[in-house]
């Protein structure tokens, strides 16, 4: 791997992370899907804060909010938008630290569940504070960043052997 040029290695972490973000997000999704009805309702109606980033976004570019018809699709793409982003950063973290993949990917995983989900998403207002979210609330975020992270790595692998073996 070292004997690689740094380019080669940072496309190689782009292409196999890029991938692995978007399988890890959809993989996240439908986690999501097949969980999120074993929470208990907390009886809020708020929007979730990818359709509120999706908002914001909107807002500042046109400035109107997304119709509430395109709402979901537009939170969703502000998923996948984010998922692929970071799986970017993972894959050519990887590259050169090889370390981030400790766990096969559940640092990386928790990692994003802490950064995002506990931090950037209420400091920004648009979820709320750990300490004032339901546990339940708190251990599904972390449960659906694990899978993110676990198969971020598996996918990110096998992206990588690929372009590996393909430039022998």
């Amino acid at each position: 791997m070292s004997d690689l040029s740094t380019p080669v290695r940072i496309t190689r972490g782009i292409v196999a992370g890029a991938i692995a973000g978007a399988v890890a997000s959809f993989a996240m999704d439908r986690f999501q899907a097949a969980t999120s009805s074993l929470l208990p309702s907390n009886g809020s109606d708020d929007e979730p804060a990818t359709e509120q980033a999706a908002d914001a976004v909107a807002k500042a570019a046109t400035g109107h909010e997304v119709p509430d018809a395109a709402k979901p699709l537009a939170g969703q793409s502000v998923h996948y938008a984010l998922g692929i982003g970071l799986g970017i950063a993972y894959g050519i973290a990887a590259e050169f630290r090889p370390s981030v993949t400790t766990g096969y990917g559940t640092a990386f995983g928790l990692g994003t569940a802490t950064l995002l989900d506990e931090a950037a998403v209420p400091a920004v207002g648009l979820g709320d504070a750990p300490w004032k979210a339901p546990l339940s609330t708190t251990l599904y975020a972390y449960a659906s960043h694990l899978v993110f992270g676990g198969t971020a790595e598996i996918v990110r692998r096998q992206v990588d052997g690929t372009l590996t073996k393909s430039a022998e």
